[in-house]
């Protein structure tokens, strides 16, 4: 039988809410709030729009790293100084992955405090032999990147980042396409009078990976000597403005990603519609709450920048590799006088970490793959406790435990952070993967906790303003947890 409702003194009884409900976050706020809400947006929507690659991501990462204090941990190591409470410093991997830490009051031993999110973003890379002329034009042979609608990427302007590395050692910096008189790029589409076979065909093959190749110039070289004058050209003006030649491709990285600014959407402006928001939104909102600590926290403090989520976190840059660790070995041998593998063992063991990264939510315009019973995560709802993704009856999850789970209720509760809980879409219709599972190898509790998106991997992603600020403000009660 039910128990007995519980009372205070003067036998009045406590009222006790037992169901829980969820309801839109922009009602439970103050005016004072929702000023911050669009400030702090202000910055992150401008953020978006000047990092589009994961460098760039590394590169902004360290911009504000430097500014705020840190300082690049291979200085301690170089010169044998010894770390103590409070000191900032980083690690860049590759210039791809970043990892960021605040040395706090506590032997590391009994566990940091780690917020993961990663910079790499769906898009198209140039292969190493890209250029090509075909029908009195040069386009440029892609290989896409993580999962993508295929679809989805053809005719939009698209603009070229990344690098090239010569032989002499030098490396070139390349950004076409973002400037407002810069060029931009496109790949074509059958008109609809000629598309009728396309049209019949599935929607994953209406568009192939082969036929992902890039609009890139249409002006022949005046060189009757020359069999491929319109690459010949293509090349020649990439020689004069950046001094590569073709063979230097062979050892560039340079990547197509959807060309103009971040945008507000809506309205009222409650939302921003941009490219790369699955996981840059994480990677900013951890990172600021990382580098607005007033205090020296209690236990050290982490955030990590990874590369290569997209594509199975594989690779010296992903978190597959030992590179996490490698960094946390060497921050304890500079902590103590006695190094151990041991005391890196418990370090590991005894943190306790957020897998920053997005979820999806549910749209009224597809219904039916959403999960039921309020088990989906809505728009403006706020930051989304995950507690398993993976997919066909979780695998590939990390499945939070119960009592990780009821601890971080009661954080956000206790720091006013508006929370929901999410999962991606119905049983069997799909799923999902993230870092999470690759910390908790180190026996630490680790949970999905981002925010949801729609349109997540199109070209362009549309996130709430709301569920971005309290993304921030869990982060940073976190961080003091």
């Amino acid at each position: 039988m039910p128990g007995k409702p519980v009372s205070k003194k003067g036998n009045t009884k406590k009222k006790v809410d037992v169901l829980f409900s969820q309801e839109n976050g922009w009602l439970k706020i103050s005016k004072s709030e929702h000023k911050q809400i669009y400030s702090f947006c202000d910055g992150y929507r401008n953020f978006l729009s000047d990092v589009k690659t994961e460098r760039q991501a590394n590169r902004k990462g360290i911009d504000l790293a430097e500014e705020n204090g840190f300082r690049n941990l291979s200085e301690f190591i170089d010169k044998k100084k010894k770390l103590s409470s409070g000191d900032k410093i980083y690690v860049t991997i590759s210039s791809k992955t970043l990892i960021l830490v605040t040395i706090g009051k506590n032997n590391l031993e009994t566990g940091m405090r780690i917020i993961g999110g990663h910079t790499d973003s769906p898009r198209l890379d140039l292969k190493p032999r890209p250029l090509y002329e075909d029908g009195q034009m040069s386009l440029l042979d892609t290989h896409y990147y993580g999962g993508i609608k295929k679809y989805q990427w053809v005719t939009i302007p698209l603009a070229l980042h990344g690098v090239v590395n010569k032989k002499n050692g030098e490396q070139i910096a390349i950004s076409i396409g973002e400037a407002p008189d810069d060029p931009v790029f496109n790949i074509t589409d059958l008109l609809p009078h000629l598309g009728k076979d396309q049209a019949e065909k599935k929607l994953s093959e209406g568009i192939s990976g082969e036929g992902l190749n890039v609009l890139f110039s249409s002006i022949p070289k005046n060189d009757k000597d020359a069999k491929e004058k319109i690459k010949l050209n293509a090349m020649e003006l990439l020689f004069q403005s950046y001094r590569i030649t073709e063979e230097d491709l062979i050892s560039a990285e340079l990547e197509l990603v959807p060309a103009g600014s971040a945008r507000d959407s809506g309205i009222d402006r409650s939302m921003i519609l941009g490219y790369g928001q699955d996981d840059r939104v994480s990677v900013y909102t951890g990172l600021l709450a990382l580098l607005d600590q007033k205090e020296i926290p209690a236990a050290t403090s982490v955030c990590i920048l990874t590369d290569k989520e997209e594509i199975g976190s594989v690779g010296s840059t992903g978190m597959y590799s030992f590179l996490f660790e490698n960094v946390i070995a060497e921050i304890i041998n500079l902590t103590t006088d006695n190094y151990s593998d041991l005391t890196l063992r418990r370090c590991l063991k005894n943190s306790k970490m957020l897998s920053a990264d997005v979820n999806a939510l549910h749209d009224p315009n597809y219904p039916e793959v959403s999960s039921p019973n309020d088990n989906m995560a809505k728009l403006n709802h706020g930051l989304i406790l995950t507690k398993y993704v993976g997919a066909r009856g979780k695998s590939g999850s990390n499945d939070a435990h119960a009592e990780y789970l009821a601890e971080l209720r009661k954080l956000f509760d206790d720091a006013n952070v508006i929370w929901q809980t999410g999962e991606i879409g119905k049983v069997d219709q799909g799923g999902g993967g993230t870092i999470a599972f690759m910390m908790a190898r180190y026996e630490m509790d680790v949970v999905d906790c981002g925010i949801g998106l729609l349109s997540m991997h199109a070209p362009w992603e549309t996130a709430g303003k709301l569920d971005i600020y309290m993304a921030y403000k869990g982060y940073k009660a976190f961080y003091s947890f």
